[in-house]
């Protein structure tokens, strides 16, 4: 396996495998079917792959249409288009009626680089959360990209997944433990939980790492999926260690930083920071750069735990 691999590259290799297997799966992209690695599964099955144009909102409409009709339908875009441009779309003909479409989104966050601000989606997470009964996924690599989608056919009903353009290192192995709803426990700690989700859990490694050489003990909790999140684990995480840092490529007005505050102060008060994107635009650069700008990397993150400690 490659030592790095983008979320939406593993997303597209994972759709002409269950085409293979699922003969009532269609899939959709606005005209940006290379990008979005669409292409593999129009390329296997044309008959079933519709190519609908730089029109979004049409293309969620038919996709309603279509999953109304008995289709698992997954549709494609990125994600500043898939939940800004079509969101009144998505939540009044998926979400009310609870429709079996998949919204596969990639190029979210500020890695999506040169782009700039008008590409970088960095509400998406907020915006998806709010749709009753929407299921909203964020992988954090490629092996976990595969289990997010593959979990997100299989189940009935609306799902948002969060994909990525630039290639980022690979966390787990073939066989991890992949299950909607429930939070993944990547390392043990007792003096301070950081809850990272997306790209983000490879920062909170390097950090771990990092706060141990100087004998801080490290619980490191993926969130992959923000909703339904695991709060269970979450809870725990608030009774058991000093305080936690949250961790996401997005801003921290709606997206992890929010939904681990919400169940942290019905249930357990704790002391909280929240490394995103601080209630700003983003801007055209390198990812590194960014992820820089941004105050998105692990020493940020280590920065952030100090603080807690203190």
């Amino acid at each position: 396996m490659a030592d790095k691999q983008a979320t939406r590259q593993a997303y597209g290799e994972v759709l002409v495998e269950l085409g293979a297997n699922n003969k009532d799966l269609v899939v959709m992209d606005a005209d940006l079917s290379k990008s979005t690695m669409t292409v593999g599964f129009s390329k296997a099955f044309p008959e079933r792959f519709f190519n609908m144009g730089i029109a979004e909102q049409n293309m969620y409409g038919v996709a309603a249409g279509l999953a109304a009709s008995g289709k698992t339908v997954v549709a494609s875009t990125f994600a500043m288009f898939a939940t800004g441009r079509a969101f009144e779309i998505i939540r009044n003909s998926i979400g009310y009626p609870h429709l079996n479409v998949k919204i596969c989104a990639t190029h979210a966050g500020v890695t999506v680089g040169e782009d700039g601000a008008s590409h970088q989606a960095i509400e998406d997470i907020a915006l998806m959360r709010t749709i009753p009964g929407m299921t909203v996924l964020n992988p954090s690599d490629g092996v976990s990209a595969r289990k997010a989608v593959e979990a997100a056919v299989a189940m009935d009903g609306p799902v948002y997944v969060r994909l990525g353009r630039a290639a980022v290192p690979i966390v787990y192995d073939e066989d991890m433990d992949f299950e909607i709803g429930k939070g993944i426990l990547v390392k043990d700690g007792t003096d301070v939980t950081i809850v990272a989700t997306g790209i983000m859990v490879n920062e909170a490694i390097q950090a771990a790492g990092m706060l141990e050489a100087e004998g801080v003990s490290v619980r490191i909790i993926d969130i992959h999926t923000i909703k339904p999140i695991d709060e269970e684990i979450l809870i725990k995480a608030a009774k058991e260690t000093k305080g936690i840092v949250t961790a996401e490529e997005h801003s921290v007005i709606g997206g992890l930083g929010s939904a681990v505050a919400e169940v942290t102060a019905k249930n357990a008060p704790a002391k909280i920071k929240m490394i995103g994107i601080q209630d700003r635009f983003g801007q055209s650069g390198k990812p590194n750069q960014l992820m820089a700008e941004y105050n998105l990397t692990a020493a940020d993150i280590v920065k952030a735990c100090k603080e807690i400690l203190a």
